[in-house]
Formats: structure tokens, C-alpha cells, sequence
């Protein structure tokens, strides 16, 4: 077992006091090989020292002694709709919902509020029929790893907001947070390369509601793939008054 200690920042936030989802999510499987499932378990605090803990398919994020999320290697037989173009998505963000009201409007990847540079500015609108969202992104050279490739947390971060808009609308008094996100990422982004990012609804049972994401490039390559699993929760205890 191996273990490092991590922060979130709070330039990486969802909701205002806790990590944007897809963002932890994918600094908990970094490294680990192929598709890995990530589970929350808890928000994720900012600003605040964290442990990972980790084995060669599988790994684990504390906050002291609250497990805050695990991922472990796992499969996803999961076919994206036929991407948008380019052109589509950039005519489809019009429509994004977020622009009329959002819950979180500092979010990381979503929110309206953040600055080019700053967040990710993913603003997913209704491409054609079937429920079937779609926006560009065009990320930031602040997104770089050493390769001056997209680093994988933050192809991770895209794959998640865009999923929890394909399953609105909400009942009155209810929100939704991140409960599993399942990835296989098989490609790269460049930096200043703008990617298209889809999602679409899949299922609704009950309190869950799920959800799949794909990111591909301008070229329509695949780059990444995700299932998102949403759970409603009261919208009194996760948005501000």
C-alpha cells in the first residue's frame, strides 16, 4: 500500500465548500490502469489536508478518519450517440440551462461565474433530439501536465457536470450530487485544442439517476467515456439560501 497526502483547492470547487466531483474523482484514480469507478462517500473538503491511499488497481481518499471515496477497476460497456460537430455544440451552449439558473454558478467545470482560464466554462445545450446535450471546450494551458497534455483530473472533471444536466429537470426542493463516476479515458487533448463534450440521460430508478458523458476531439476522436450515478437529495442542505 502506498500513501501521499493531497489538498483540494478551492479554485476546484462544485458547490462552494467542497471539490467539483469529477475534479477528486479523477486525483483518486490517477494512475490506476484502464476504466476505474469512483464511489463518494463524503463531500470533499477544501483547503484541507487529505490521504490517499493506494495498490495497483484500487485506491482510497481519507479526510482523518472518513473514508471521502474509493476507486477500483472496473468495466464499462457503454456506445456514446453520434457526436456533435463542433459547430453543433457551439450553437447548442445557447440553450445552456445553467445560464438561467444555477445551483453552484462558481462550479469549476460548469459554472457561469468562472473566468476563461479559471474554470472550465463547459456549458452543455440541447443538440437535436433524445435528450442529448452538447458543448465545447477549449481547455486552458493551466490544465497542462508535464507532457502538455489535458492531466487526466481535469478530462475527469469534464466528464461530470455535463452528465448531471442530462438528467433535468428536478422536482421542486431537490438537487442532485455525484454518487459514482465510472471512466475509461483512451485518448489525449492538447491544450488551446478545442474537444466537443456530449452527455445524455440513461436511466431514472428511484433517487438515482444516471447518465453518460463522452469527450471527443475536434477530429471526432474518442478521448474519454463515463457513466454518472446521481442521487436527489434535499436542496436545502447543499444550496446556499
Amino acid at each position: 500500500m502506498k500513501t501521499e497526502d493531497l489538498e483540494i483547492s478551492s479554485r476546484f470547487c462544485g458547490p462552494p465548500h467542497s471539490g467539483n466531483g469529477g475534479y477528486v474523482c479523477g486525483r483518486l484514480a490517477k494512475g490506476l490502469p484502464g476504466t476505474v469507478a469512483v464511489r463518494l462517500k463524503a463531500p470533499p473538503p477544501l483547503n484541507t489536508a487529505l490521504r490517499r491511499e493506494w495498490s495497483d488497481d484500487a485506491a482510497w481518499l481519507f479526510h482523518g478518519a472518513t473514508l471521502v471515496g474509493e476507486a477500483r477497476a472496473a468495466e464499462l460497456h457503454l456506445a456514446p450517440p453520434a457526436c456533435a460537430t463542433l459547430g453543433q455544440a457551439e450553437a447548442a451552449m445557447a440553450s445552456y440551462a445553467g445560464f438561467r439558473t444555477h445551483p453552484f454558478p462558481r462550479c469549476f467545470v460548469c459554472g457561469p461565474e468562472r473566468t476563461t482560464g479559471d474554470g472550465l466554462r463547459i456549458f452543455p445545450g440541447a443538440v437535436g433530439a433524445a435528450g442529448l446535450l452538447a458543448a465545447p471546450w477549449v481547455p486552458d494551458a493551466s490544465l497542462a501536465d508535464a507532457s502538455g497534455r489535458v492531466a487526466p483530473e481535469f478530462v475527469w472533471a469534464a466528464l461530470d457536470c455535463p452528465s448531471g444536466f442530462a438528467v433535468f429537470p428536478l422536482p421542486e426542493g431537490t438537487a442532485i450530487v455525484l454518487g459514482e463516476l465510472c471512466a475509461s479515458v483512451t485518448g489525449e487533448l492538447a491544450v488551446g485544442q478545442p474537444a466537443v463534450v456530449s452527455s445524455w440521460p440513461i436511466a431514472h430508478e428511484g433517487r438515482r439517476r444516471t447518465a453518460g458523458t463522452a469527450i471527443h476531439a475536434e477530429d471526432g476522436t474518442q478521448v474519454a467515456v463515463a457513466r454518472a450515478v446521481w442521487i436527489e437529495v434535499p436542496a436545502s442542505g447543499w444550496i446556499p439560501a
